[in-house]
C-alpha cells in the first residue's frame, strides 16, 4: 500500500499529466470522441496558431483581450500557462450575458447535442449595452441565436466563471461551455417569482398563502379532535386557551424564504446538474479529469459568488478587502471527509483510516498512546494505538501538499467520476463534492468608484500572492490609470498575472524578494463594480 501511495503522490505532483497532450486532454488510445476540442476562452479571439504559441512553457506569454468591448462591464482578463506541470493550460474561463426564458424545464441542456453546427457567439458590449447575442438550446436540442432586446423577453444575468482543471482539460472545457445553461435552466422555474420582489416566494407554487389551512388558524368543529399540531399552534379549544378568541400561535407556522435564496438554490442545483451531466456524457464522450469551479452572477442588483474548489474571489472596495469565497481543501474539509469515512467505511477500501494523526503511525507504536482526532474534534487527544490505526490516513500531508486518499488536493469540483486511488478499486469521487458555497453581495447598497473591483483568480494566483498583496497591486495600478480608459482593467489583470508568474531566472520563475513564482496555470478576471450600479 505504501509503495502504491508514493507512486500516486509522485504522479500527481510532478511531470506532465498523462494524456494531457491530446486534443481535449484525452487519454491516449481512447476511442470515444471529444465532447469539445481543447481551446482557449472564445472571447480572446485567438487563431489556432496563437493558441499553439500560448502553450510555450518556456516563454509563458501572458494572454489578454485584444478588444476592450468584448466583455460586459469592461471586464479585464489575463491568463498564462504553467511551467510544465501539464502539456496544456487546464484553466478555462467564460464570460457572457445570459437570458433565462420562461419555458418548460425540458429546455435544460440535452445530454447529447444535435448534429446542427454550432453558431458562432458574439459577446455583449460593456455595461450590457447594445445588442447582446446568446446561444440557446431549444427543446429539440437545436442551437440558435437569440437577441436580447429587453428584460421582458426573460431574466437577464451577467456571468463570469473560472474552471481549474486537473488530470486533463476535458471537464474544464465542458463546464465552461455548459454551466451557464444549467444555471439559466434552474432560474426558469422561478422567473415570475423573482420579478415580483414585493411578495415573498410562495411555499407551494400556484397556491396563495391564505389557501393553506394550517396558516388560517381555523377553529376545529365541535366533534373534531384536536391534533397535536393544532394544539402547538394554540388553536381554539386547546387546553388552557379561551374558546372565544384564539391566542397567537406558539410557533411560527411557516418559514420566510427570501428571493435571493431562490437564486442561491438555482446555482447550487446547477452545479449538481453539471456534475451529473459530465458523468452521463462520459459514457459517450472522452471527458478527462475534473475541475474546480468559481462563478459570479449579477442578477437583480446582487452579485452571487459560487465556489467549489480552491479558486478565490475578493472584492476591493475603497481599499477594504471583502473575501467572497473560501477554499475547499483536504484540511478545510477534514471533518466532512472524516465523517463520511466513519459513516461509510467501505469507501475506504479497508486500506485507509478516517482518523487523523500528526504523522504516519508505525507498527512499533502499537499499544502506545499517540495524539489523534476524528470528525467530532477540532482539538487533539491521546488514544492507544491499535493495529487498525496502521492503515494509511484518509487525509495525508499538510498545506498545499495535503491529499485525499493520497490522490487529489481539492475536495470540491466537477467531474473526477472515474478517479481511483493508484492501482486500486477505491473511488475518490464519493469524497469530492460538487456543491458550491454561494455568497451574496448587494451592489445597490454602495456607490462604487472606478477603482472598486471584484478579483477572481485560480489558485495559481493565490498560491504566491496574498489577498493583501493582490489588493495593493490592483489598487496601485488602477490609481495610475485614466479612470475613463476601458483598457485599465485588462492591463491591471495582466500586471497581476505577471506579478504571480514572475521572471525566469537561473533558479526558476521568481517574484518579488526572490520568492518562487507560480509554476501553475494562472487566470484572472478583474470586474469593475461601478458598472453594476448602472444596470437597470
Amino acid at each position: 500500500m505504501l509503495t502504491r501511495v508514493k507512486s500516486a503522490v509522485a504522479g500527481f505532483m510532478g511531470g506532465i499529466v498523462n494524456g494531457a497532450s491530446s486534443g481535449g486532454g484525452g487519454n491516449p488510445g481512447c476511442e470515444l470522441p471529444l465532447k469539445y476540442p481543447y481551446m482557449r476562452p472564445e472571447f480572446l479571439g485567438l487563431s489556432p496558431d496563437e493558441i499553439e504559441c500560448s502553450a510555450d512553457h518556456i516563454a509563458r506569454p501572458i494572454l489578454i483581450l485584444k478588444e476592450t468591448r468584448r466583455l460586459p462591464w469592461a471586464t479585464g482578463y489575463a491568463e498564462v500557462i504553467n511551467a510544465g506541470k501539464s502539456a496544456l493550460n487546464e484553466d478555462q474561463a467564460c464570460c457572457e450575458v445570459v437570458v433565462a426564458r420562461r419555458r418548460p424545464m425540458s429546455y435544460c441542456p440535452p445530454s447529447t447535442p444535435s448534429k446542427t453546427p454550432t453558431a458562432k457567439r458574439r459577446n455583449s458590449l460593456p455595461n450590457g449595452e447594445g445588442l447582446g447575442l446568446r446561444m440557446e438550446h431549444s427543446r429539440l436540442g437545436e442551437v440558435r441565436i437569440t437577441q436580447i432586446h429587453s428584460h421582458l423577453s426573460g431574466l437577464v444575468f451577467h456571468y463570469w466563471a473560472l474552471f481549474d482543471g486537473h488530470a486533463g482539460s476535458g471537464a474544464a472545457v465542458v463546464a465552461s461551455r455548459l454551466l451557464q445553461h444549467h444555471i439559466a435552466c434552474q432560474l426558469q422555474a422561478v422567473i415570475e417569482i423573482l420579478r415580483n420582489l414585493s411578495s415573498l416566494p410562495p411555499t407551494v407554487l400556484g397556491e396563495e398563502p391564505d389557501s393553506n389551512p394550517f396558516l388560517q388558524g381555523s377553529t376545529p368543529g365541535p366533534h373534531r379532535a384536536l391534533t397535536r399540531a393544532a394544539s402547538l399552534r394554540g388553536a381554539s379549544g386547546a387546553p388552557g386557551s379561551p374558546c372565544s378568541t384564539p391566542p397567537p400561535p406558539r410557533f411560527f407556522t411557516e418559514k420566510k424564504i427570501q428571493h435571493e435564496s431562490l437564486v442561491i438554490g438555482a446555482i447550487e442545483n446547477a452545479f449538481k446538474e453539471m456534475d451529473a451531466h459530465i458523468e452521463r456524457e462520459k459514457q459517450v464522450y472522452n471527458i478527462t479529469g475534473g475541475c474546480t469551479a468559481l462563478t459570479v452572477l449579477y442578477l437583480l442588483g446582487k452579485l452571487y459568488v459560487g465556489n467549489a474548489g480552491d479558486s478565490r474571489a475578493i472584492i476591493i472596495r475603497n481599499n477594504e478587502i471583502i473575501p467572497m469565497s473560501s477554499e475547499f481543501t483536504p484540511e478545510t474539509e477534514r471533518q466532512r471527509l472524516q465523517f463520511l469515512g466513519f459513516m461509510q467505511p467501505h469507501l475506504l477500501g479497508n486500506e485507509f483510516t478516517h482518523l487523523e494523526f500528526p504523522r504516519r503511525v508505525q507498527r512499533k507504536e502499537v499499544g502506545k498512546r499517540m495524539l489523534y482526532r476524528d470528525f467530532t474534534m477540532s482539538g487533539w487527544a491521546y488514544k492507544t494505538i491499535e493495529d487498525e490505526d496502521l492503515k494509511f490516513p484518509l487525509i495525508y500531508g499538510e498545506g498545499k501538499k495535503a491529499r485525499v486518499l493520497a490522490t487529489i488536493g481539492v475536495t470540491r469540483g466537477l467531474g473526477d467520476h472515474d478517479l481511483k486511488v493508484h492501482d486500486s478499486n477505491i473511488y475518490i469521487k464519493p469524497f469530492l463534492s460538487c456543491c458550491p458555497e454561494v455568497r451574496v453581495y448587494n451592489l445597490m447598497q454602495y456607490e462604487h468608484g472606478a477603482d472598486d473591483v471584484l478579483v477572481m483568480g485560480t489558485d495559481g494566483l493565490w498560491d504566491v500572492l496574498s489577498n493583501q498583496e493582490v489588493a495593493e497591486a490592483v489598487t496601485s495600478f488602477l490609481a495610475n490609470c485614466d479612470p475613463d480608459d476601458l483598457h485599465r482593467y485588462t492591463m491591471a489583470a495582466q500586471d497581476l498575472v505577471m506579478r504571480a508568474r514572475g521572471v525566469l531566472r537561473d533558479r526558476g520563475w521568481r517574484i518579488s524578494n526572490e520568492r518562487l513564482g507560480s509554476g501553475d496555470d494562472i487566470t484572472v478576471f478583474i470586474i469593475p463594480l461601478m458598472y453594476g450600479n448602472r444596470q437597470p
